[in-house]
């Protein structure tokens, strides 16, 4: 550690001038010295955020796992190959004709095109849970079918199967955090498990689902608990219909309520539009199924909200399920399919042309999920300043938390007032980071990454000790 600092001190002293910047050199100093930190891994690069001169590093190019601070990139890209005013479509259609009765000889045909915002809680809370489907129900109607001779196909092939990337750690994998991009994402991937409880140490009950998945089989193991917060975990593949449910809620509870990842988003979609097509009139004479659809006569074009609405909620809140769908459709409008690992490539080759270095980033998803991504502190950093002074400046920067909100909500909006700071955070077990944008008392604007990997000690001590950083800053 010592030869570290002293590394560390004599770079500060060609790049800092003026007692602030020793302060901050100290306080970081202080910080490593901690024995929680002393065998961690650690990168900090702070840079001008117009021109990008650093003004400090430790480690600037040390590859390190990025948590959430990955959807930095994953959003950053999309908005500079999609655009911010980038709406993903869903069509309503059919095949074959429509005769003189209103009969459909043909199909009735639901076309994705990768929509992460259907029935969303995060979008239109001011409308009833399927509004959606009922606008398409009323299309349909509209359009003169009374009655259909084939079936509902869902066309889903604007996406690769794939049902999670291979590197997701399978205790995430059907929780709500987890929950899997999909052609038909609907309600955000989620259904909630409503338990009661006894005592501690009995055995939970299930009594109810919502919504409601018939065909879902629960291997239910959850006790009560005098903890009095959710220690449950559901473990299931997607497209599978069983699941096993380990853990502990709170003891003696009439109705405790946690959120689980939707095994078929496509399958329920199916079967709630199919329920409001009977319930107009409108008869199917097939089944609901999933297919991939030639020569489809349009109905109707369902958009979803902004890809600068889309990216806000995402960095805001640190939503997996959006940004997993952010970096399917940059390979879905360049190439006709969404593929992760085109995406990846796609990601890789925009920055490079960019002038960054294609081996400071290593990207298994979108998310930050995995924990085989790796990305530099030197990387995120340059990723930040170009985007502060591109094309899609505004709508990258408000997307990004201020203190006090959204993932920033345990950040002090007296130290930080304001636009003061806007920043990303990335948390699992054993990485903390931050990155973002600080305006400081002396007027310059930096952007900056801190990168905590393999720490002991608590989460919350850490990011007290990087909130102390940063105010410094």
């Amino acid at each position: 550690m010592k030869i570290r600092f002293l590394v560390v001190l004599a770079f500060a002293a060609i790049v800092f001038t003026g007692n602030a910047q020793t302060v901050f050199q100290d306080e970081v100093k202080a910080l490593l010295q901690k024995p929680e930190y002393r065998n961690a891994a650690v990168g900090i690069v702070v840079a001008d955020a117009k021109t990008g001169e650093r003004l400090f590093e430790l480690d600037p190019d040390r590859l390190m796992i990025p948590a959430s601070t990955l959807k930095i990139i994953t959003t950053a890209t999309a908005l500079e190959m999609l655009g911010a005013d980038y709406r993903f479509e869903t069509k309503t259609g059919f095949t074959g004709a429509i005769d003189e009765t209103g009969t459909l000889n043909g199909n009735l045909v639901i076309v994705s095109g990768g929509d992460p915002t259907l029935g969303s809680a995060w979008f239109n809370t001011n409308k009833c849970r399927n509004w959606f489907l009922k606008e398409w129900v009323e299309q349909i109607k509209l359009s003169g079918i009374k009655e259909i001779n084939g079936n509902v196909v869902f066309d889903g092939s604007h996406y690769q199967i794939e049902e999670v990337s291979p590197t997701w750690v399978w205790g995430d994998i059907g929780n709500y955090y987890g929950a899997n991009a999909n052609a038909f994402t609907v309600y955000d991937n989620l259904f909630t498990i409503i338990f009661r409880s006894g005592k501690a140490g009995e055995k939970t009950e299930i009594i109810q689902l919502e919504p409601n998945l018939p065909e879902l089989k629960i291997d239910n193991r959850v006790l009560g608990s005098e903890i009095n917060s959710d220690q449950a975990y559901v473990f299931g593949s997607p497209m599978d219909n069983k699941r096993i449910i380990r853990g502990t809620i709170p003891e003696e509870k009439e109705a405790f309520s946690i959120k689980a990842a939707i095994p078929n988003p496509a399958a329920l979609l199916g079967v709630e539009l199919l329920s409001l097509l009977t319930a107009e009139g409108i008869k199917v004479g097939g089944t609901v199924m999933q297919d991939v659809a030639d020569n489809v006569k349009t109905i109707h074009v369902h958009q979803s909200p902004t890809l600068a609405e889309i990216v806000k909620t995402v960095n805001h809140e640190s939503v997996n399920l959006f940004a997993e769908h952010l970096l399917l459709q940059i390979s879905a409008e360049r190439t006709g399919i969404g593929n992760r690992e085109k995406s990846i490539e796609l990601v890789q080759q925009f920055w490079l042309e960019k002038g960054l270095n294609a081996n400071s980033l290593f990207m298994e998803d979108g998310s930050g999920l995995s924990h085989f991504n790796a990305i530099t502190p030197a990387f995120l950093t340059s990723v930040l300043v170009a985007m502060k002074n591109g094309k899609n400046s505004v709508s990258f920067v408000e997307s990004l938390p201020m203190a006090g909100e959204g993932t920033l909500s345990s950040f002090s909006k007296q130290k930080f007032p304001g636009n003061t700071l806007r920043a990303k955070s990335g948390s699992m077990t054993r990485v903390r980071c931050y990155a973002g944008y600080l305006k400081t008392s002396s007027g310059k604007e930096v952007a900056f990454s801190i990168m905590f990997n393999h720490f002991s000690g608590s989460q919350s001590k850490l990011k007290a000790g990087i909130e102390n950083l940063i105010f410094t800053l």
